[in-house]
């Protein structure tokens, strides 16, 4: 029976340092219900609870991984408007003609 106790102290031990980990390296957009230091608060003064809670509700949810690991993965945040093919984009293409044709037209204007 000692052995037992020990084992589950060691564990509970373990989850703890995990937990403590975890908060600290989460970025402060990703915390869930809770502000990272209120989050580092509940996990360092509550152990075991503030642990079990973090993993339940605190923690950030896990997105599938991408094919590939993006280059600047600040651009990878949730609910980012990712961009489409400009050729697509028929707005675009006629803001980037006004645009061209503003600049053409100062140009002339300046005596470039």
């Amino acid at each position: 029976m000692l052995y037992f106790d020990g084992a589950v102290g060691v564990a509970i031990f373990c989850l703890w340092v995990f937990c403590l980990a975890d908060v600290i390296v989460t970025d402060d957009s990703l915390c869930r219900h809770l502000p990272k230091m209120f989050w580092l608060l509940v996990v360092l003064l509550v152990p075991l609870v503030g642990s079990i809670l973090w993993l339940a509700i605190g923690r950030p949810r896990v997105r599938s991984a991408p094919s590939r690991p993006s280059r600047f993965p600040e651009y990878d945040r949730p609910g980012r408007h990712v961009a489409v093919n400009p050729d697509d984009d028929a707005e675009f293409l006629r803001q980037c003609r006004e645009r061209a044709e503003q600049q053409r037209r100062r140009a002339k204007e300046q005596g470039l």
